[in-house]
């Protein structure tokens, strides 16, 4: 465990859960925006950015002086986010929602993964099981609304494209995040996505001015503000592993907004789901919770 893991406590797993509740309302912004769906991400990188950089400021923390590498990592992250946000929005479009919130989580199972390999370890048994629970409560969540269909399938691909590109821009934020705040991390990676965003809202013919800049000024506060915001804060302090499993959160909090703003009924199926992925998120911290622990009580730690 690292020690910024050790420093982030419950603090940085509130921040981490409040980023994906956050993050969950993009989609019903998106189609609320009356611009194209690649536009509205443009307009929620852009409108953010100044409030961005006026926060890094006032932080102190640097915007200049790096390393090659480090702004290699942060065009990488940058770049993927931007495709993150052009892939998620056009699928949108083109799938079910249901579809599409199935598809964009896909890049959680390759995190979890990922966290497996790079530990080179076998998970822990509760880490184990928080992973087949959170991956059976989603299948809960949204298996029922869940449909197969060819004339889906664009969408469906640009959605699972999405996610990938989405655990490149977790995975490069989080190898410069040690050595950058949290902040100045935040910038870089909304300054680059904006040309390429822009870019691929003008060849696909999109209106990109909007009328009603209610939707995009609720993406660019909600979900790059707050949620990026909190996900750059706090991606340094956990692994991987728990990062995927607490991104699988998501499909319950589009499943509440559904129920909430679209009085959508929610089964009996779509309830145990959530309960197994709020136990997954229970358990998956408790191999860290126990090391925190022993290092606690270890001669050096006082």
């Amino acid at each position: 465990m690292t020690k910024a893991t050790e420093r982030g406590g419950g603090f940085a797993l509130l921040a981490l859960i409040l980023a994906n509740i956050a993050l969950a309302f993009g989609p019903l912004f998106v189609r609320m925006a009356d611009t194209g769906p690649v536009s509205a991400g443009f307009w929620r990188l852009t409108l953010a950015l100044p409030v961005l950089v006026l926060i890094a400021m006032q932080r102190r923390e640097p915007l200049s002086g790096y390393g090659r590498g480090i702004w290699w990592m942060l065009a990488l992250g940058g770049f993927a986010f931007a495709l993150d946000l052009a892939s998620w929005n056009f699928g949108i479009e083109r799938t079910k929602l249901a579809n599409s919130t199935l598809f964009g989580n896909m890049g959680s199972i390759i995190l979890v993964l990922y966290g497996f390999v790079i530990s080179r370890a076998w998970p822990h048994k509760a880490e184990l099981g928080a992973v087949i629970l959170a991956i059976v409560g989603a299948g809960l969540l949204m298996g029922s609304s869940y449909e197969l269909d060819v004339r889906n399938l664009v969408g469906d691909l640009f959605c699972l494209a999405a996610g990938v590109l989405y655990v490149v821009y977790l995975l490069s934020i989080r190898h410069v995040r040690n050595e950058l705040g949290s902040w100045s991390v935040l910038v870089w990676s909304t300054v680059f996505g904006i040309g390429p965003l822009l870019l691929i809202a003008l060849l696909l013919g999109e209106p990109v001015w909007p009328t009603d800049w209610t939707a995009v000024l609720l993406l660019a506060v909600v979900c790059q503000l707050f949620g990026q915001g909190l996900m750059v804060y706090a991606v340094s302090h956990f692994s991987p592993v728990v990062l995927g499993i607490v991104l699988l959160s998501q499909p319950v909090i589009a499943a509440i907004i559904g129920w909430v703003v679209f009085n959508e009924v929610l089964s009996l199926a779509d309830w145990i789901g959530m309960i197994a992925i709020g136990v997954a998120l229970v358990l998956v911290r408790l191999p860290e919770a126990r090391r925190a622990a022993r290092l606690a009580g270890s001669p050096q730690a006082s």
